[in-house]
């Protein structure tokens, strides 16, 4: 790759964002980091912080973007993505995928860049087709709780296709799939730190419902070989990239005791409303289009995050609040 290149990763900070930032700047990128922190981290970056090619902005992306000098490409992963955030902070998660997007686009057409915008399995709701291919439309509740994040993410990529065909503009679209790895925070509410966090504290293993319930998660760094594929392919339409190995979350949970080496007991608690009962992303289009798919097995990739838990400090172990998010919710 060109050394001149330069690209924008929006949600920089954040868990996948960090990570993206790492393999541009090891490829050779000039990086341009941005964040405002309201779920993000700043110790997810920190060890860039005198790297001669990467530079931070604080900001907000549903604000007007100002970037001076050239622009090749714009990663807009900004948005949060725990239930837990985005049912804390419902108004400023339409408003990352609803101003935040049309900002960004704005920026890319000003700029000439290529622009990936991230979206999420959760366009496919409560999927009544299994596994979920990018032809499917979708199982959305608009008004449920989940909405916020499902129908913001639907709308960035309408906004982000209405661009491509009304402007031209040169865009890809990625539909990411359950994603864990180092950096995820402990706290979040998914089911990988929840369980994680768990058995690391001695507490017993919370399962919603009967936990037969399916996920399929993928390693982070399988994650960011498929978006740096995508974007230096030639397709401009949705593509999942997610690792199709399902499992239940009670085996899951089971698996992670083992991991732990301890003996807590599963508890059982009420299913949250439109939680999706299943969850597997069909990848033929990205094995024939990207020639991309996992190759960290489960195993492989849960050790690693554990042992990164198990790094942490016993404040971090026990915190139960990430952030105060009073701020944004005058918005």
């Amino acid at each position: 790759m060109n050394s001149k290149k330069t690209i924008l990763i929006t949600g920089a900070a954040g868990f996948l964002g960090s990570h993206l930032c790492d393999r541009f700047i090891h490829e050779g990128f000039s990086v341009i980091g941005m964040d405002n922190f309201i779920t993000g981290d700043k110790k997810n970056i920190s060890h860039l912080d005198n790297h001669s090619n990467f530079r931070f902005i604080e900001h907000d992306v549903t604000e007007f973007i100002k970037i001076d000098g050239d622009l090749d490409y714009i990663l807009h992963f900004a948005s949060p993505a725990s239930p837990i955030d985005y049912l804390k902070i419902p108004i400023q998660t339409l408003k990352v995928g609803s101003l935040g997007t049309h900002n960004l686009l704005g920026l890319a057409k000003a700029k000439k860049a290529r622009i990936l915008v991230a979206s999420t399995s959760e366009v496919y709701g409560d999927p009544l087709v299994h596994p979920q291919p990018e032809s499917y439309f979708g199982n959305v509740n608009s008004i449920g709780p989940r909405g916020v994040y499902d129908e913001a993410k639907r709308f960035q990529e309408s906004i982000t296709m209405a661009y491509h065909r009304f402007h031209g503009l040169d865009v890809r679209i990625v539909r990411i799939f359950n994603t864990y790895g180092p950096r995820m925070r402990l706290n979040d509410g998914r089911v990988i730190p929840a369980f994680m966090g768990q058995v690391l504290r001695g507490e017993d293993l919370t399962v919603f419902g009967d936990g037969l319930q399916t996920r399929s998660f993928c390693y982070v760094d399988d994650q960011v070989e498929g978006i740096f594929r995508l974007l230096f392919s030639e397709y401009s339409y949705p593509v999942n990239i997610g690792n199709p190995n399902e499992t239940t979350i009670l085996d899951f949970a089971k698996e992670i005791i083992s991991l732990g080496n301890s003996s807590q007991k599963i508890v059982y608690k009420p299913l949250p409303q439109n939680d999706p009962l299943q969850r597997q992303p069909d990848i033929t289009l990205a094995k024939q289009l990207l020639d991309w798919q996992p190759k960290v097995y489960r195993n492989q990739g849960m050790k690693i995050t554990f042992d990164y838990f198990k790094g942490l400090t016993e404040e971090e172990l026990y915190k139960k609040e990430h952030k105060d998010f009073s701020t944004y919710n005058k918005h």
